[in-house]
Formats: structure tokens, sequence, C-alpha cells
């Protein structure tokens, strides 16, 4: 597979008009079908991060995608907190981190007035921020390049997948290719393909939910503007009443301005320049106005796109050798960024999993939880994005009376502010059901339950800052306040003892109710499975057990 270096001077424009191409492979040739352990197909961030995780950790992956370009236009571009922690663990969260726009600061405004601001991380002691925002064919761009330069991963582009028949222990797979069509056999297949997902209807498979009758115009715009980089979002605003508005900054002077349209516009004469930017004129002059005479600064249209959207999932992720990742399992509206976030986890949470049944050390039951586990999760970003779309999109005049008098409360009111649902923004869901955990036998106080995501914390060693995340890293962690006991050694876990010195700020013995003795267990995808204050071998050896599906 040829390399895939990124000059830092390569700008977004260079990056779509990358062409990886296509390259025969010896698959093709060979005199009986090859078997390979585990196939992923769509090279997008969800395909891209499942494979990369999987190749660290000593696996060979194939990766196949029917294109041989990374994506045009901005797509998906809040990438949150939990999302750069996972690509940090990978080597690529500096990357993503230094070209993105960080924020954490958003506003709401209704009609002509600031209801309220909001910060998504309000206390210190973060490495990374609540949110960078990052066109989707960068990360992507910077996720292919790690892929690029492992050894045990290949990328085949221009490679789709048209026919899927599986049997008790593997799957084949029909490929087209511009030399024609060949096939190959895997002993798990995980389908990253996207929304429309040819390999779930491969399966005659189906997604079930809800449809939404909107339409939204998304305008990406170049200008030269000093907004802070913050989320600024309007319910009947002056420049587009009776609709709402979502402005965002990008990198490169690149803004992404979000129009409701309503269900009755055409979208093909809304992408038309004529009618976006007259749109995106009458929201610059009126922030202008608002900003007390501040320029109207010139712009140029660079994409645009109108899309509908609904919020559902397929009932189930796995069917036999085959798992579902990503928007080709579930779909939700854009409203609080959890489509490509929520994609991500996923390919986090089975990436170890999968590793650990390829290795012949836990049951093919440990896919199943994967499958119990990010349908949860799905679950609840279904109900967060559903309840933001009725809240910006009321479909009766009485649900719009309702909606807006609560935003007249929220001028004054802390507690209508609670109220008023302009996109809860993602976050990782906490596994608190998950067959996984262990369940505590001491009490304990805070967050980090079993089956939440750690954490991060700063901590010191040996004098020099660093931080919890990057201590625990991709295994099973045992976490220990004070002396590590002497059996820890005995056990198949990293383990790391921090005492006080360790935590100089306090936030780690904080945020984990922390005393002497006191131990947590970590899964490999860094969600707390077990802890104790004072843990014997014999109860982390059976959470490791219970966590890896052996009992």
């Amino acid at each position: 597979m040829k390399p895939f270096d990124l000059p830092r001077s390569m700008t977004g424009s260079d990056i779509q008009r990358c062409q990886f191409g296509y390259e025969r492979s010896p698959d093709q040739d060979a005199a009986q079908t090859v078997r390979h352990a585990v196939v992923v197909v769509g090279a997008g961030p969800v395909g891209l991060t499942l494979a990369i995780d999987l190749a660290e950790r000593g696996q060979r992956v194939l990766l196949l995608d029917n294109d041989d370009r990374l994506s045009t236009g901005s797509r998906a571009i809040c990438f949150a907190k939990r999302t750069l922690e996972i690509w940090d663990r990978l080597g690529v969260g500096d990357r993503m981190v230094a070209k993105g726009v960080s924020w954490n600061v958003g506003k709401v405004y209704f009609r002509d007035d600031l209801l309220y601001s909001f910060d998504l991380l309000p206390e210190p002691g973060h490495e990374r921020p609540a949110f960078i925002n990052l066109q989707q064919y960068y990360a992507e761009a910077y996720l292919a390049e790690k892929a690029c330069a492992l050894p045990n991963l290949e990328i085949r582009w221009k490679n789709n997948v048209i026919a899927l028949e599986q049997e008790t222990d593997a799957a084949t797979l029909g490929i087209d290719t511009p030399d024609g069509r060949y096939q190959i056999i895997a002993d798990h297949v995980v389908a990253c393909d996207g929304s429309r997902s040819p390999l779930r209807a491969l399966l005659g498979k189906e997604s079930h939910g809800r449809v939404f009758r909107d339409r939204f115009l998304i305008a990406d715009v170049r200008m030269k503007a000093d907004f802070p980089a913050e989320r600024w979002f309007w319910f009947d605003p002056p420049f587009h009443r009776n609709q709402s508005a979502l402005l965002h900054m990008q990198p490169d002077g690149v803004w992404r301005i979000d129009f409701q349209l309503g269900w009755d516009a055409d979208p093909e004469e809304e992408k038309k320049p004529e009618r976006i930017i007259p749109r995106v004129k009458a929201l610059l002059e009126a922030n202008a106005v608002a900003r007390k005479g501040s320029a109207v600064p010139e712009f140029e249209l660079e994409w645009a796109s109108v899309y509908t959207f609904s919020c559902l999932r397929m009932d189930r992720f796995r069917h036999g050798r085959v798992l579902f990742a990503g928007d080709s399992a579930h779909g939700v509206s854009p409203f609080g960024a959890r489509g490509a976030n929520s994609g991500v986890q996923d390919a986090d949470n089975l990436a170890w999993k999968l590793d650990l049944v390829l290795k012949g050390e836990a049951p093919q039951a440990l896919l199943d939880s994967y499958a119990i586990e990010r349908e949860v999760a799905a679950d609840e970003n279904i109900l967060n994005s559903t309840r933001a779309t009725d809240f910006i999109t009321p479909k009766s005049e009485i649900s719009r009376l309702l909606r807006d008098a609560v935003l007249d409360l929220a001028r004054e009111h802390a507690f209508a502010r609670k109220l008023v649902n302009s996109g809860r923004l993602s976050v990782p869901a906490t596994l608190a059901t998950s067959p996984l955990n262990t369940p505590d036998v001491d009490a304990f106080e805070g967050r980090m339950v079993p089956g939440a995501p750690a954490a991060d914390a700063p901590l010191s060693i040996d004098g020099k800052p660093t931080w919890l995340l990057h201590l625990l890293g991709s295994q099973f962690t045992l976490l220990v306040h004070g002396d590590a006991p002497s059996w820890a050694a005995e056990l198949p876990v990293k383990t790391v003892a921090l005492s006080e010195a360790n935590d100089p700020q306090h936030c780690l013995a904080k945020r984990y109710d922390l005393r002497p003795g006191t131990a947590y267990l970590f899964r490999p995808d860094q969600h707390v499975c077990a802890r104790w204050r004072t843990p014997t071998a014999a109860q982390v050896r059976a959470a490791l057990a219970c966590a890896c599906a052996l009992r």
C-alpha cells in the first residue's frame, strides 16, 4: 500500500483532490479464495478508526472502500472531547486538535436577543476541549495517513462489496473492481459503509425509526470575520423569520451556516447560489447591527447541501459474523453532533473485543456485548436527537407557542434554560447496564460508576506533567490509590499506582472519590468496569473474567 504523507502546507482543496487509485491485489489472482481474519468495509472516520485500532493491537486488517477519494464538503465538523481522547490513544489526536478550531462556549438567541450562553467544559483539568470543529475531509486524511503507515493494515480502494453470504464461522464477500469481480472469505466483517449501507441491504436488514418532514441548508462560506470560536444558534431570528439558524467556525477561514427551510422547500432550488447568498448576507448584516456597527464581512460560497434526516437504527447491530457500526447501524439528526462521534465510539467499543476474540482469549459472546452496549447508546442518542428536533422544528401551532413560551422564560430564569433544546451536544454513553460490569460492593460518590467512560485528570509523574488517559492506554488497567498490592503483578493487567503526590491539583481524587487502597479496573476502551475500596486478587480476577464475557 502506498504511503500517504500530508505536508502541513496542504489545503482543504488539495486534500479533497487527493486520489488514492485502484491497485490490483494478489487475492484476485489466487488459485483459491483467500481468507482474512477481519474485513472492515467503508473508509470513513468510523471504518478508519476501527481498522487502525485493530492494527495497532497486532491484527491484520483488510479495509475495503468503493471509492478512492476522501469525503468532499465539510460534512461532519464537530468532534467531541471523547472522540479526541480515542484518537489520542491511536496517535492522531494532536494532529486533529492542531488543525481544528477548539471551542467550549455556545450562545442561544431568540428573535433579536441573546437568551444565554453556556460552557460545555466549565471545570479545569482536562487535556482536550469540549469540541473541535474540523472538516470531515481533514479528519479522514489524518486517519488515512496513519492507516497507510501501518504494515498490517491494507486498504483496497475501488473495491465495492456487491455480494455477501454467511456460514456459521465465516462470511464470503463478492467484490467488484475495475478489473472485474473476485471473492474473499472473512472470519468477521464490520460494516462501516454509511447510512445507505449496501451490506445492510445485502443481508436484507432495515433500520427503523422516525423520518422528519423538514429540510435544512448547509452553506460553507469563506470569509474573514472576527467572530469568536463559539456555537451560535438562533430561534426565529430577524434575518430568517419563523425558522432557525446556526453558525460555526471551521479552519481555513471557513464558516458553517445552517438554515432551516421547511418541508415545502425545493432542495434543488435552495442549493443555487442565488438563493444561498441573500440568506448569508442577511445573517451577516443582522449580526453587524447586533454587534453595534461591526463591518459586514465579504464572503464566497465554498460548498452547500440540502438535507433531510431521520432518527433510526437497526434492530440488532450483530448478525452472525457481520457487525454494523456508525451510520450503517444508526442515524440521528445533526443537532448535537451525535452521528460521527457515536460512530467513533462504536469503533472504540468493538476493536478491543474483536481483538480478544481473534486471539482466542474471549468467546464470541463478547461480540454480543458490543451490540448490547452500543444499541443502548444509540437509543440514548436517538432520544436526545429526537427531542432536539421536536423543539427546533415544532410541528403544530400549539407546539410552537409552548416552545416560544419556554424561550421567553429563559431570558430571565435559569430553570427554563434547561428546557431549551438547540441540540444537546454529544457526550459519551455511560454503559451502566452492561453485562461486562461488576456491580459495586462498596459505597462511592461521583459519576465514575461501572460503565462510565474514564474522566481525564492532570497528573505529575517524576515531576513531569501528564494525563490519566495517557497512563491507561489500550489494555485492561488496574488503577490503585497508594501502593499496588503484591498480587497485582500476577494478574494480566497493567497496574498504575498513584499517590497524592501524583495528583497535585486533587482532580483525580475528587473525580474518582479516591481513598488509600481504592482501586478501579478499566477496560481497554477506558470505561470503568469495576471498583473497590480494598480489592482482593480474586475479586479483580472475577471482574476481568466478567469483562471478557468468560462468565
